[in-house]
């Protein structure tokens, strides 16, 4: 019980610099494709999301490598969460279209 006290805050830690990341990278690429600029767009943000992510781990996981795991969980939980909450709904004429193939 005891070392999922001492674990917990770093795997809140982690939930919480992935979804900075990657809920980032979403309104990135949704902001940057609509940009005269996208590569201002890209490079500004790949270079902020990484900064903070970084010293984000460093600060959270300092010498403990549980801690560093810990964290690493929850950034990936994150990335599965803003992955699965950005997905397209599926549109149910092209779902039906592998039905309709040419004869051989």
């Amino acid at each position: 019980m005891t070392d999922f006290l001492f674990l917990a805050p770093p795997l809140a830690a982690g939930l919480l610099l992935g979804a900075f990341f990657f809920g980032g990278l979403w309104w990135t690429v949704i902001k940057g494709v609509l940009s005269p600029r996208p590569a201002v767009w890209f490079f500004c943000s790949m270079l902020l999301r990484t900064s903070a992510t970084l010293a984000g781990f460093y600060f959270v996981g300092r010498e403990d490598w549980q801690r560093w795991l810990s964290c690493l969980i929850g950034f990936v939980l994150a990335r599965m969460a803003v992955k699965w909450l950005s997905r397209r709904p599926i549109d149910h004429q092209t779902a039906h279209m592998g039905e309709t193939g040419n004869a051989p």
